[in-house]
């Protein structure tokens, strides 16, 4: 009975999104045999007039967004894999649409608008992963840990960077270098719902898998930041000139706005808080929550870095004792606050990256053979993380399976190289960036089935502990 209400459940969203797609089609057809002067009036006449003006479209491009990346998200985990796939995927098929005659939904690919939207999706995006992060918790599994991302990060960074200099010898250097950046960070979302789905979110792996996958994420914004750095001083007119030492004076100010957002946090976000809870009215709390996180990607921008390194660092710095007054007059935890609004923003930005996958690249052999190897070495990078743990009796092999997914953090990487611009081109050309999404979807995919069937197996602590017994 289950079975037969799920399939009733989909074949009901089917219809709707048949319904909608129809809808979007006749509309388009009859706004293309309007009259001229009805056009031209609803045009000038702006919300009045044209009853909405320019929003209708906004409005048209959310509704088919946010639809696309709830059935997708849906079909996705009812197969026990991540939501953020389903929306990747079904944003594919819509930009793809074209290729069967379908073109309603280009103009969605170039809307100024919903491209504010999704900038402003990722950035929350990076919110929530530095508010789910602790430096109090990394420093707990400590040298384990930051070990284990120190070989994480190296070791996949220069195999992507030989991968692109193998496929695209015609490239420049700094573009190899950052198809090796896209393969750095991992996304701990997907590692840590698996763990917390077998029961072993507080094991020993665990902890050092977080630990990691953490400090993966800002050493590969450190990465990010210098890399685009670099490519800003080239297309500056210093591309000769881009010396050793501008380059450590990009990871110096990447470093420092990092360590001085989490040092300067802790003496000023107190009294930030102390002044905001005198203040009355609704939503006093997110509001300076949200003033937290869009200071610091605004700051993080205008010295050169990527806003989304601003965001990490707000959410890393926000610590639970800030919030304690809060608390206690029945707020809700800004997690609880701020998830509404990733909701609504963060799908916009997986959706609107997978329209930008063009599938026809899927069909040149070159592209495909550039993503299969381009996925063994983002595999194969993130398993010598095994060779960092020297304790026997810690499961090495569940550590390395953990930190292989690249999901969202992979496609944001990916995403930044798309509107970089070197010599007056992408870094990230349509079929790199074709070759990456494909890396990030197997690298995804295989992840969750690898993990808990080294983790459930038991390692060589479990084993010990059972001959014990």
């Amino acid at each position: 009975m289950r079975f037969l209400s799920d399939r009733r459940l989909i074949l009901i969203m089917a219809v709707l999104a048949v319904y909608l797609l129809s809808g979007l089609v006749f509309g388009s057809s009859t706004a293309t045999g309007a009259d001229p002067a009805v056009s031209a009036s609803s045009e000038q006449g702006g919300e009045s007039g044209g009853h909405g003006g320019p929003v209708l479209e906004i409005l048209l491009g959310l509704i088919v967004i946010l639809l696309a990346a709830k059935l997708g998200g849906d079909v996705f985990e009812r197969f026990g894999q991540p939501a953020v796939l389903g929306e990747l995927i079904l944003g594919m098929l819509l930009g793809n649409a074209y290729l069967v005659g379908i073109d309603v939904f280009e103009p969605f690919k170039h809307d100024l608008t919903l491209e504010i939207l999704a900038e402003l999706g990722v950035i929350i995006l990076l919110f929530e992963v530095g508010l789910e992060s602790s430096v109090k918790e990394m420093m707990k599994v400590g040298m384990a840990s930051f070990m284990v991302a120190i070989f994480g990060v190296v070791t996949p960074f220069f195999l992507g960077w030989a991968v692109g200099y193998w496929f695209l010898p015609e490239e420049s250097i700094y573009v190899h270098i950052f198809i090796g950046a896209t393969l750095t960070a991992t996304s701990v979302g997907i590692t840590a719902r698996v763990l917390k789905d077998i029961g072993k979110i507080k094991s020993r792996e665990a902890k050092i898998i977080l630990g990691a996958a953490v400090i993966d994420d800002i050493l590969g914004l450190v990465i990010l930041a210098v890399v685009a750095g670099i490519i800003a001083a080239v297309n500056s007119g210093q591309g000769g000139g881009v010396s050793s030492g501008m380059i450590l004076w990009i990871v110096a100010k990447a470093v420092l706005f990092i360590v001085g957002a989490i040092v300067i946090g802790s003496f000023v976000l107190p009294h930030y808080f102390k002044f905001a809870i005198r203040l009355k009215g609704k939503g006093v709390f997110l509001s300076f929550c949200l003033l937290v996180c869009f200071l610091l990607a605004f700051i993080a921008g205008k010295v050169g870095l990527a806003p989304i390194v601003g965001a990490f660092a707000a959410g890393l710095i926000l610590d639970q004792v800030h919030f304690r007054q809060f608390r206690e007059r029945g707020e809700h935890t800004i997690e609880e606050l701020i998830t509404p609004i990733a909701t609504f923003l963060v799908p916009v930005f997986f959706v609107r990256m997978g329209m930008m996958v063009e599938l026809n690249t899927f069909g040149q052999v070159e592209i495909l053979g550039f993503a299969i190897v381009m996925t063994i070495a983002a595999i194969i990078g993130k398993q010598a993380c095994a060779l960092a743990i020297f304790d026997r009796q810690t499961n090495r092999i569940a550590i390395g399976l953990g930190m292989i997914p690249r999901g969202e953090v992979g496609l944001i990487f990916a995403g930044i190289g798309a509107k970089l611009m070197l010599n007056g081109h992408p870094v990230i050309s349509t079929g790199t960036y074709s070759a990456v999404v494909i890396m990030v979807i197997v690298t995804t995919l295989v992840t969750p089935p690898a993990l808990k069937v080294s983790l459930l197996r038991g390692g060589p602590k479990d084993k010990g502990q059972a001959a014990a017994s």
